[in-house]
């Protein structure tokens, strides 16, 4: 199988670097992996096959690393001492947002890929987190902080850097190139040898790598090595569709892009096999789920992202008609490739995933309702010059339930963990942020400090003020904390949820949205129900006999005569079937 791989990997090189350069780059990669195997021999011991590397017991917290902070105490103990507290009896895995030294962007523009920021902690503190918990890392790699060593270098001249950053030449024309901000693409910066224009996909503090140079690929796989000597299981590959660019394309999607996740996924099936790569690419399905490639050579996860829009489109409207079309069509390349499902994040909710499944008078609708319940919206640049909407800045919770709108805090939480239970419910792995799981709203505050729509919500909590919450039965955070729990415990003792479980959506009623998981082997079924509207609703499944909700233990019975089964305002029922 190793020497399948190398050839992949040769054939990877060679296609982005040329028959003349490939062999000596293989050279050079090949000594790093294997002093890589020589001292860490256990990462390929006692791997689990790719369809059991995760189960349906597998769910993912997003977090900053210091998302919770205690006088005394570095954030990242902190953090580690509230899940180990409150959270390990359903969260198996840890996504802890960039934790390295940065300069912007809330740590999205990284100064120094192998340090952890001394002011949330250290690699101890991380492999901490480790020892309870899955971990994921970002790998924050098509661009790096102008401040880091890297570029620094290449502002002083430095022969090895010369070539790690791309310089455009004035007049040239960039037209073509994909947008993702309403923001200049060259940034003019001022070096040893006079005033150069280099490419800034996201901000003049962000500089994009040239992945053209090969030193700069060999750089950042020694990155992700790093990352799993440190307990990586996953790795996040930010912005991953803007990599490699080439002047008369749109610089997103590029074969040579897809070509370096390739070789990443080849590289860590020789060293570490149970390390698994998720791509986060903010753009249409379609596009999106391109990079799972073959089922076998990219990937491992991708993003659900028409999933949080399309969500809020089903409560907003109180119609699962356009959630039940669009997930009914769902297909995966092999049971390698579980979806990474998820809401929320510690970005906003992206409408380009739903090009094509919802109308732009529905998309506007969702705008509408942000700006209506104390949200922002975030816009970039067309081909054309003009500007369109990409991302809703509110809270999940916020989105769905008017903070000012004096309805009854019960139904909120009720509204919102429907919300959650669908996401739970489908074929994939769940992904929860953390204001999701705490039941945070708009944090305004946030936005007026930092003058980024992204800080609402970005809240950070004080665990005194956390704790205290959790423990008064009329918080929020109480009631929307422990209904969360209830439905991860009892997702994770049911392989009908197994991330490569079949499902089959049925259309019993547009104001429920309804889907039949099957666990992998066949051993047990479940159907989830839930009714995304205020009023009771009455549907007659064509399961009959007597059903039991696996989340509270109450039983249906439904005779094979007839028999209609009634849902209350918002309710969830995850029923074993016989």
């Amino acid at each position: 199988m190793t020497e399948i791989i190398e050839r992949q990997i040769i054939d990877h090189l060679t296609f982005l670097y040329g028959t003349e350069r490939a062999p000596h780059l293989w050279e050079r990669l090949s000594a790093l992996l294997a002093d890589f195997v020589r001292r860490h021999p256990e990462l390929r011991e006692n791997v689990p096959p790719p369809a059991e590397r995760l189960t349906e017991r597998d769910v993912i917290l997003i977090t900053y690393g210091d998302q919770v902070t205690e006088s005394g105490k570095p954030p990242l103990r902190a953090l580690a001492e509230v899940l180990e507290k409150h959270v390990q009896v359903a969260i198996t895995g840890i996504h802890i947002l960039p934790f390295f030294p940065y300069s912007s962007d809330d740590g999205f523009s990284v100064i120094d890929y192998t340090r952890v920021n001394p002011d949330l902690g250290d690699w101890a503190d991380i492999e901490r987190l480790g020892h309870t918990f899955r971990l994921m890392f970002d790998a924050v790699i098509n661009h790096i902080s102008r401040q880091s060593s890297w570029f620094q270098a290449f502002l002083a001249g430095d022969p090895e850097f010369a070539k790690s950053f791309i310089v455009v030449e004035p007049g040239t024309n960039l037209s073509q190139v994909v947008r993702p901000r309403a923001l200049p693409l060259l940034t003019a910066v001022q070096t040893v040898s006079g005033e150069k224009l280099v490419w800034t996909t996201f901000s003049t503090d962000q500089i994009d790598l040239n992945y053209a140079d090969p030193d700069v690929l060999l750089r950042v796989i020694e990155v992700l090595l790093l990352y799993v000597e440190k307990g990586a299981e996953l790795i996040r590959l930010d912005a991953i569709a803007y990599l490699w660019k080439k002047l008369g394309t749109s610089c997103i999607h590029l074969e040579e892009t897809h070509r370096v996740v390739k070789l990443f996924r080849a590289v860590l099936d020789i060293v570490a096999p149970g390390v698994m790569l998720i791509t986060e690419t903010n753009v249409p399905h379609k596009e999106n789920i391109s990079y799972f490639g073959n089922g076998r050579d990219e990937a491992q996860l991708v993003y659900q992202f028409p999933l949080p829009p399309l969500v809020l489109h089903t409560l907003v409207t109180g119609d699962a008609t356009r959630l039940s079309a669009w997930a009914a069509e769902l297909a995966l390349p092999s049971d390698q490739t579980p979806f990474y499902n998820f809401l929320a994040s510690h970005d906003g909710i992206g409408v380009r995933p739903v090009e094509g499944i919802l109308t732009p008078e529905e998309v506007q609708v969702l705008v509408d309702r942000t700006l209506a319940h104390g949200g922002y919206v975030s816009c970039k640049t067309n081909a054309d010059g003009s500007e369109s909407v990409y991302e809703l800045n509110i809270s999940y919770f916020d989105a769905l339930s008017d903070p000012q709108g004096g309805e009854a805090q019960g139904v909120q939480a009720r509204r919102f963990m429907v919300s959650q239970a669908i996401m739970l419910a489908l074929q994939g792995m769940p992904a929860i942020y953390v204001h999701s799981l705490f039941g945070s709203r708009n944090y305004r505050e946030g936005v007026a400090q930092t003058g980024r729509y992204r800080s609402i919500n970005r809240e950070k909590f004080r665990r005194a003020d956390l704790e205290a919450a959790l423990a008064d039965p009329a918080s929020l955070r109480h009631q929307v904390f422990y209904p969360y729990l209830q439905l991860l415990r009892a997702r994770a003792a049911h392989p009908a949820f197994h991330p490569n479980g079949p499902q089959r959506v049925l259309n019993l009623h547009p104001a429920v949205f309804a889907v039949l998981r099957t666990a992998p082997d066949g051993s047990e079924a479940l159907l989830c129900l839930h009714n995304v509207t205020n009023t009771e609703v009455a549907i007659s499944p064509e399961q009959r006999g007597v059903l039991r909700d696996i989340v509270t233990g109450a039983t249906f019975h439904l005779p094979d005569g007839g028999g209609t089964l009634t849902l209350a305002p918002y309710q969830v029922l995850w029923l074993s079937v016989d």
